[in-house]
């Protein structure tokens, strides 16, 4: 039992290490015929922190997981819960040249 949860310690030891709420981070372990699936929760406000610029931290987490994975010869893939309400869509976004339009000088 604890191989199968190796995967899943690692990802709440290094994801709590980066973040400022670890407590509260939630991870949450499926297995089925295509492998186990971790999925991440995190604080809204420390999103940016587990994707990191680019994604590169995300990239490198998922890395991480997958060789833990591969060591106890099982298909590992993260997936990263996006908060409610933490993307603003394409179209309610102001570019910059709109708002300085709505500054009457």
């Amino acid at each position: 039992m604890a191989k199968e949860t190796n995967d899943k310690e690692l990802l709440e030891y290094i994801v709590k290490g980066l973040v400022d709420n670890p407590d509260d981070v939630k991870i949450e372990r499926k297995v089925d015929e295509m492998g186990v699936l971790l999925s991440l929760k995190v604080n809204p406000e420390d999103m940016g922190q587990i994707i990191g610029r680019a994604g590169s931290t995300a990239r490198a987490i998922r890395s991480l997981v997958r060789i833990v994975g591969l060591k106890n010869h099982a298909r590992v893939n993260l997936k990263i819960e996006e908060p409610e309400g933490g993307r603003v869509p394409a179209q309610d976004r102001k570019t910059p040249s709109e708002g300085l339009e709505d500054l009457k000088l």
